[in-house]
């Protein structure tokens, strides 16, 4: 697979950032006014979302995918970082993510207003209420919101782009409901350091953000994450979902999969359709 052989090389393994760009990419979604944001535009190549703070680091996988796009030229940018973000999902043993092509990439003369501000993704160093101001602002429930925080079951946080330090679990390369379990199952206490505010494990070596911490503390939150910390399956099946809807909100109907749509017809793919789903076998298998 086209995407696998540069996402995960002898010298590196790019899951994380992959699931990274996909996110950030999609979390800039607003559906109130005239919905703006998402995945649909591949906005990130234009400033300001480029030198957003939050996207720091992002321009290495932007390099690693782009031989892709170059073989590939017909596949948007908005595609290729979705298709990216599902398959490092699936690649790190977490669930198959529904997604389809579609997404139109915004050409470098509308980029000065189709291009979403700064300051839409959430704020780690944030609660609660925050959180369900972000998420809720893109069309999710309490339930979704928990079930995304959940990808940070991958990767780590780096000093140098965020500030915050250290990785959620013991195997930042596993997808895998380890997140929810140290989550709730471990005594957090706030680190002592120079960086930002962040809690630490008993043993030093995880760390939780504030807003990983409101999902413990939050009266609604809190039911949903001890769920999903004692039975891997539903996470899995609450996330593929939520994820799958992160990546589609905001695109043409032909970029949403036919399970997220109440009352997809059946049929015969197109064959616009069927090289949609050629392609997206392809690169990711």
């Amino acid at each position: 697979a086209e995407i696998k052989d540069h996402i995960v090389t002898r010298k590196a393994n790019a899951c994380p950032m992959s699931m990274r760009i996909a996110w950030h990419s999609a979390g800039t979604f607003d559906k109130s006014g005239s919905p703006s944001g998402g995945t649909n535009g591949g906005t990130m190549r234009f400033e300001p979302e480029k030198s957003d703070g939050a996207n720091a680091g992002l321009h290495i996988i932007h390099d690693l995918l782009l031989p892709i796009k170059k073989k590939h030229p017909e596949v948007s940018y908005g595609d290729l970082w979705a298709l990216a973000g599902a398959a490092a999902v699936e690649l790190t043993g977490g669930p198959p993510i529904p997604i389809e092509l579609g997404r139109v990439d915004v050409s470098p003369a509308d980029a000065k207003t189709k291009t979403p501000p700064n300051g839409r993704l959430p704020d780690a160093s944030q609660g609660a209420a925050h959180l369900r101001e972000v998420f809720y602002r893109m069309g999710f429930n309490d339930r979704e919101i928990v079930a995304l925080s959940g990808g940070h079951t991958l990767g780590r946080c780096h000093s140098k782009r965020s500030g915050f330090d250290g990785p959620w679990t013991g195997n930042p390369l596993a997808f895998n409901n380890d997140y929810f379990k140290n989550l709730m199952n471990l005594e957090w206490t706030p680190r002592k350091w120079d960086g930002p505010f962040q809690y630490t494990s008993p043993c030093g070596k995880l760390m939780m953000l504030p807003t990983d911490l409101a999902l413990k503390t939050d009266p609604v939150f809190a039911p949903i994450a001890r769920d999903y910390a004692s039975d891997e399956n539903a996470f899995f099946r609450d996330f593929r979902l939520a994820y799958g809807k992160l990546m589609a909100l905001g695109c043409p109907e032909a970029a949403w999969p036919a399970e997220l749509k109440s009352g997809q017809s059946s049929g015969t793919p197109s064959q616009k359709k069927r090289h949609s789903l050629d392609f997206r076998e392809h690169v990711m298998h």
